[in-house]
């Protein structure tokens, strides 16, 4: 949104002409509304909880996020224009009306991704979704081989460190797989509303279980205004969860640029590219998006 553009050198983008535009971006999450914001842009969309075909979002959350992702502003004038306002968005639904879900329907989604990765033109994956089951927290778990399967497909996979932090070892599965691109949240020291708790500093820390140095990066993520899952409306949300499409978004803006680039080298390229916050590397990962140096 434009507030979270100016603390990541938006203008970068906006002077190159970049918007994302032709690349798809899938999203897994409580499915999404046809807000005016996507228009014609919302090119599929598959339901794994309730085997629907009409576009819906029972939650809000996953409208939120793909509107962060590629909203184009267009109910607010541009005031509320997502980080790759024309980008494609590929939209899965498979967590319920109360943001739940089960591994197997995420697993199904994952699967239905990189079968249909070519027909859609997916780049990029996020997954604003994460369990926190010490059962799972292994890199042998289901949902960390899922994902591994859609990086090693050439995916760029883009997930959410999670919000149990501020302890050691608080990454969320399968944002603790050393393969795909884990974001925390670089505001969270603000008090705010975080899934109807009042929060602060809760983005998800490193290392994971197998010692592997989490998160990879981090974004704005307090109060990020995005659109509601009613038209024409928006609303404010907060979390690891707003971080990760800031990025997904941004590496949209990326793709478009240089779209021979593999995922590996959009991942050395957030590395070099973020600004150092003077944290440490288990709360900040490589630093704060920086969007300038990002497309430079």
């Amino acid at each position: 949104m434009n507030q979270v553009k100016s603390v990541v050198h938006w203008s970068a983008a906006s002077e190159q002409g970049l918007t994302g535009k032709n690349i798809g971006v899938a999203v897994l999450d409580t499915g999404i509304f046809p807000h005016e914001d996507f228009g014609n842009r919302l090119l599929a969309f598959q339901d794994m909880v309730a085997r629907k075909n009409a576009p819906y979002d029972d939650n809000g959350h996953g409208t939120h996020i793909s509107a962060i992702i590629g909203g184009s502003g267009a109910a607010s004038e541009g005031k509320y224009q997502g980080m790759a306002p024309e980008c494609n968005i590929i939209n899965i639904k498979v967590l319920d009306q109360r943001g739940n879900g089960f591994a197997s329907d995420v697993l199904a989604g994952l699967s239905w991704i990189r079968s249909h990765r070519e027909e859609y033109g997916i780049r990029i994956v996020n997954i604003s979704v994460g369990s926190f089951s010490r059962k799972g927290m292994t890199e042998n778990s289901l949902l960390v081989r899922g994902v591994n399967a859609a990086w090693d497909d050439g995916l760029v996979v883009v997930v959410a460190a999670g919000n149990n932090g501020p302890g050691r070892m608080t990454i969320t599965t399968p944002g603790i797989s050393r393969k795909v691109i884990t974001v925390g949240c670089s505001d969270d020291y603000k008090e705010v509303q975080v899934s109807g708790n009042r929060m602060v500093d809760y983005s998800g820390r490193g290392p994971t279980v197998a010692c592997v140095r989490k998160p990879d990066v981090v974004a704005p993520g307090s109060q990020i205004v995005s659109c509601k899952n009613a038209q024409g409306l928006y609303q404010s949300k907060s979390g690891t969860s707003m971080s990760t499409p800031i990025v997904s978004g941004a590496i949209a803006l990326l793709l478009q640029k240089y779209p021979e680039m593999t995922n590996r080298d959009v991942k050395l390229k957030i590395r070099e590219s973020s600004a150092d916050l003077g944290l440490p590397h288990n709360q900040q990962g490589w630093g704060l998006l920086d969007i300038e140096k990002l497309l430079w």
